[in-house]
């Protein structure tokens, strides 16, 4: 008989970790954003044909950072429902699909169930420019079909919704084009179809208009100045149309990119250039900075490769006449090791029998290393000399299972720590559990 209650006793396994998140093939579900809290979005009792009573007894909850804040699972009923109103633009800016990725766990036994919700855009924005009027000082000896180019206006909601189309105000001077950028972007060229004459007209003002292709569809308007100048007849010249660069991240402020540099023959205030950002991110003046009369541009925030790995950036070279060109600076920025690997803990059982057969798992973990290529590639082990080992289970997660029979009289409890290291050089590695310093 005392034997038979030893065995009922159980194994403490202390691991002290933090919860992130991942999952594969998923439960996938959509939800417009703005929805009211309550707004049903889902069973995944249903979908994952199990009795509603299961999630209560499995201890069923939903994992992702931010998610109880926006979503939240009833037990009992197994449904899904919006808990705050989510906007799409805020949790994902210009990105699409706008995915929020979860993990339904469930325990006793342990389950992991990925869920993906699509968080779809509605049209709640209207198209905006980035001021209220644009001043173009232009020649009046500036030749027909010269073309200047317009800031695109900005909206931020996607697809159908974004930004569809530009117009331009009756007028006889001006007609509008959209051009398309390799990227996918459209900006607006106002081109010259008739000869300016400033004896005859010193001053036009025309209304320039940005429309989306929402339902019901919304507009953005800017005023277009053109001022008529007398003959300023040569425009400055880039000596490269595309200048390209590579830098590394984390690269300190100061730093030099590129250098561009233009010319121009005229002569007097007419020759005399000044640099400024073309049409670029509202992001670039916050990383680089642009020198006026040097062309230098350099470092001025912090540049991360995860961020981005490519800037494309715009730059117009303005002589005092009012003239300008523009010219295109590509920057690749390039990864080094700066991330150590992440090890979270999905979920965890505390406690185990002696009896249990080796393989028994007794939790779950992942590990992410937010670097790419080498300097992303993880390995994973547990330190010491303890009777668990790490299994693979999906994509970056591991589960920790029993080796060998375990002996409560001999050992009554494990402190486990676990280990992840990247492939990058220099290697960084990250420790979790007891015992890690």
């Amino acid at each position: 008989m005392a034997a038979r209650c030893r065995r009922r006793q159980v194994v403490c396994l202390c691991v002290g970790l933090w919860v992130c998140v991942a999952g594969a093939e998923p439960l996938r579900y959509s939800v417009a954003e703005e929805k009211k809290s309550g707004w049903l979005v889902a069973n995944v009792a249903k979908d994952l044909q199990v009795p509603a009573g299961r999630l209560s007894a499995g201890g069923a909850r939903l994992v992702w950072k931010g998610a109880d804040r926006y979503l939240e699972l009833d037990r009992r009923s197994g449904d899904v429902r919006v808990k705050e109103k989510m906007d799409r633009e805020g949790l994902c800016g210009q990105r699409e699909p706008c995915l929020l990725q979860l993990e339904l766990v469930l325990e006793n036994p342990l389950e992991l169930h990925r869920v993906e919700v699509r968080v779809e855009d509605v049209n709640d924005n209207s198209p905006q420019f980035s001021k209220n009027e644009f001043v173009f000082k232009i020649p009046e000896q500036v030749p027909v079909n010269t073309r200047f180019s317009l800031q695109r206006a900005q909206d931020p909601d996607a697809g159908a919704n974004g930004i569809q189309s530009y117009a331009i105000s009756s007028n006889e001077h001006f007609r509008l084009e959209v051009q398309t950028r390799a990227e996918g972007g459209k900006y607006p060229e106002l081109v010259l179809q008739k000869a300016l004459d400033r004896e005859a007209q010193a001053q036009l003002v025309l209304i320039l208009s940005a429309a989306d292709g929402g339902v019901p569809q919304r507009t953005g308007t800017a005023q277009v100045r053109v001022d008529v100048l007398d003959v300023n007849d040569n425009l400055p010249q880039f000596s490269q149309a595309v200048y390209r660069a590579q830098l590394l991240e984390n690269s300190p402020r100061g730093t030099l990119v590129a250098k561009v540099e233009a010319s121009d023959p005229d002569e007097g205030s007419n020759a005399e250039i000044t640099y400024s950002y073309g049409q670029v991110p509202a992001r670039v003046p916050e990383l680089f900075q642009l020198h006026p009369t040097s062309g230098e541009l350099s470092v001025l925030g912090t540049i991360d490769f995860e961020d981005a790995a490519m800037y494309e950036i715009e730059i117009e070279a303005t002589d005092g006449g009012g003239l300008s060109a523009h010219c295109k600076v590509v920057v690749e920025i390039q990864d080094t090791n700066d991330n150590a690997p992440e090890v979270t803990v999905t979920s965890v059982s505390s406690t185990i029998a002696e009896d249990s057969a080796p393989g028994t798992a007794v939790a779950l973990i992942s590990v992410r290393d937010r670097d790419s290529g080498e300097n992303g590639r993880t390995s994973c082990s547990i330190e010491g000399q303890v009777p668990f080992a790490l299994k693979w289970s999906l994509e970056n997660y591991y589960q920790v299972v029993t080796q060998e029979p375990l002996d409560r009289e001999k050992v009554p409890e494990y402190k486990v720590s676990i280990a992840a290291r990247d492939w990058g050089a220099p290697r960084l590695s990250s420790c979790a559990g007891v015992g890690c310093e």
